[in-house]
């Protein structure tokens, strides 16, 4: 038979990805949502709006009661926000999950005090904003008793691939018409020139060792750093795209300060994110694989 997989989410971007290579792989597969959206094929729909617990908990109990399952091998919250959020996974989950793996964010490290490479472990998080509102996730699974119901947490680099928009730092992060500007030969305008060193990491990489996790009982109470195999400066991540354009890349420097004075909340992306995997090596994880060329050449084409 095959294991059982829900996700919360199910129809975004990192989501999307998950779900499609779980049903790929031959996993059952259902997503909570709120319908608004279309779910890869193969996906079967519970409709809840998790900001309301009490029926966000009825539909999944009652798809459980239809599908005969009295557990999901595999609860993945892709979309876990707020400490509410991570307190209802392990509200309603911890009797319904062997496993819940919880997607955070590498923005959770306070940018002023990073190692480089930057491990699991630091004493300095942020607690506002995105990072922090993460970061007050993570801290609710760790500090709640979840039951026979093991949990691990990774935390991605910047997130790229088919089904997202391009652009990795400001002023052109996630830039819906960044392709059309490079054609265009116009001058994109890089804070710090595009210097800032990441490890963007393809979706589906994300997705594999996301679902890699099931099973692995031995990752209870753990947390991963996800990033991929190319550490680059972000200016080589637009230089690719040029390179995979035929076209000549313009750059403006946006001075840090200057940017940062007026976008306080900026501060996360302008700074160096590169990753120690050892972590995931040493667990027996797969580690991200795909090159940085390869996976903005399918993202490219499925834009074009």
């Amino acid at each position: 038979m095959s294991d059982n997989l829900l996700i919360v989410g199910g129809s975004g971007f990192v989501s999307g990805t998950v779900a499609r290579r779980a049903v790929a792989s031959g996993w059952r597969v259902w997503a909570v949502t709120r319908g608004r959206l279309p779910l890869p094929d193969g996906v079967i729909t519970i409709v809840a709006d998790r900001e309301d617990t009490i029926v966000f908990e009825s539909a999944i109990a009652s798809a459980m009661q239809m599908a005969e399952i009295d557990r999901f091998d595999l609860v993945a919250d892709c979309i876990g926000y707020d400490a509410e959020d991570a307190v209802q996974d392990v509200s309603v989950f911890r009797r319904r999950a062997r496993q819940l793996v919880f997607i955070s964010t590498d923005f959770v490290f306070d940018p002023a005090h990073r190692a480089f490479p930057q491990g699991e472990v630091s004493e300095h998080y942020l607690s506002d904003g995105y990072g922090g509102r993460k970061r007050m996730c993570e801290l609710e699974l760790m500090n709640r008793d979840t039951g026979d119901m093991a949990w691990t947490i990774v935390r991605p680099c910047h997130i790229y691939g088919p089904g997202s928009r391009l652009g990795c730092l400001p002023e052109h992060g996630r830039d819906e018409r960044l392709l059309e500007r490079l054609r265009a030969s116009e001058t994109l305008r890089l804070v710090g020139g595009g210097h800032f060193l990441q490890q963007p990491i393809v979706a589906r990489d994300l997705a594999d060792l996301v679902l890699a996790s099931a099973g692995r009982t031995d990752l209870n109470g753990r947390i991963f750093q996800a990033a991929g195999p190319d550490v680059v400066e972000s200016v080589t991540y637009y230089r690719i795209l040029a390179d995979i354009l035929g076209v000549s890349l313009h750059i403006e420097e946006v001075p840090v300060d200057e940017y940062l004075a007026d976008n306080p909340g900026a501060a996360p992306f302008l700074c160096h994110r590169i990753y120690d995997l050892a972590a995931l090596r040493e667990a027996g994880l797969p580690s991200p694989a795909t090159p940085l060329a390869v996976g903005l050449a399918e993202q490219v084409e499925d834009l074009a």
